[in-house]
């Protein structure tokens, strides 16, 4: 059965490493019949989120800037993937910015139940990405109908296109073909 997967990048730059992991995952769930649609937080404006909680009655940020459009995209994927670079052992702030800015989804009815995670980072020792794993884990761990299905890491990546040839890059397609 077809899903709607959504895949959010959100390395702001041209060319990344991460962007090359979410084409081939992307390319992967489209080869097995999904449907996909690929976003970038480049060029997007992403505010901080300032705590007031009145997403959570009004169903929207009250902050009129891209997340508004992201959220509801986000709302309405079956699956969300997300790809990021590793900054200090952690998820990229804009990323970490997109998750607080969701928090609309809380209280909605929001249809993901599969979350994946691309990471990649200069450094390529053994849990590099533990950290950035765990900080996207708390924010699923606050939708109860989701779960985290797989990850991929490339390290040892750090300037434009170092990925070319990583094995990464061929895990991140097979795990789109299995969504």
């Amino acid at each position: 059965m077809s899903k709607k997967v959504l895949v959010i990048g959100t390395s702001l730059r041209n060319n990344s490493n991460s962007d090359a992991l979410a084409d081939k995952f992307a390319e992967g769930a489209k080869a097995a019949g999904n449907d996909v649609t690929q976003v970038t937080l480049k060029g997007k404006k992403l505010a901080f989120c300032v705590g007031c909680l009145a997403c959570q009655k009004l169903g929207a940020c009250v902050i009129k800037d891209d997340a508004i459009e992201l959220a509801e995209q986000m709302r309405c994927a079956d699956v969300i993937a997300f790809a990021s670079p590793i900054y200090y052992y952690e998820i990229a702030g804009q990323m970490k910015t997109l998750l607080d800015r969701a928090n609309s989804l809380y209280s909605s009815d929001y249809k993901f139940r599969d979350i994946y995670f691309m990471s990649t980072a200069a450094e390529d020792e053994a849990g590099v990405d533990e950290r950035a794993i765990h900080g996207l884990e708390g924010w699923i761990a606050c939708f109860e109908k989701c779960r985290l299905v797989g990850t991929v890491f490339a390290g040892g990546v750090d300037g434009m296109g170092e990925i070319a040839g990583h094995a990464a890059l061929d895990q991140a397609y097979e795990m789109g073909t299995n969504v």
